[in-house]
């Protein structure tokens, strides 16, 4: 009898942590992944990934137990110079027709400060990385006149393209590289949950 009471209490302690978990889904129509590199050690140069795609589990009560996976079509960069965006599509780059997507799979979130660090998992040109993103208090949920739930948060951090293998550069005179190996990244997203 104790036995089976104590299978009980475990399916129902199992069951209420399902309850507190719930899946969304990320809105292609209002995310985005920003990019910014230094042009010639002068300027910065910033860029977009337009298609964004995944899922998010929330846990409600505690937002370290939540997870992210996200997938970016990399032929959707626009610096809004086409000619440095088919550069930047090609094997000098992102090599486009080779790897066709960028995936992060979040592994663990951290409390840090007012925020939060989401450390996991970057695919990127064939290669994965663990990387770790800032990531600010996720939004309150707010409800559409359709009643589909919408809420989101913001992610940023740096990394080195050389580390995913993009290696490619130019130099001008003086010796400054055209494109800087230090790439800054800003992931803003809207997760959707719609009405059943």
């Amino acid at each position: 009898m104790k036995i089976r009471y104590a299978v009980l209490f475990l399916l129902f302690v199992s069951l209420a942590a399902v309850a507190q978990t719930s899946t969304w889904n990320i809105d292609p129509n209002h995310t985005a992944a920003h990019f910014t590199v230094r042009h010639m050690g002068l300027s910065n140069v910033t860029g977009t990934f337009d298609k964004v795609s995944g899922t998010a589990q929330m846990d409600e009560k505690d937002f370290t137990k939540s997870s992210v996976d996200a997938v970016i079509d990399v032929a959707s960069v626009d610096t809004r110079v086409q000619m440095r965006d088919n550069d930047l599509r090609s094997d000098h780059f992102f090599d486009v027709a080779k790897y066709p997507t960028m995936e992060f799979k979040s592994k663990r979130i951290e409390k840090a400060g007012d925020g939060y660090k989401m450390i996991g998992d970057l695919t990127m040109h064939g290669v994965t990385r663990e990387v770790t993103l800032n990531m600010d208090e996720p939004s309150s949920i707010m409800t559409d006149s359709h009643g589909n739930m919408h809420r989101g948060f913001s992610a940023s951090g740096t990394i080195n393209r050389k580390d995913w293998g993009m290696s490619f550069n130019s130099t001008v005179p003086g010796g400054e590289a055209v494109v800087s190996d230090t790439v800054k990244i800003q992931i803003d997203a809207e997760l959707l949950q719609k009405k059943s």
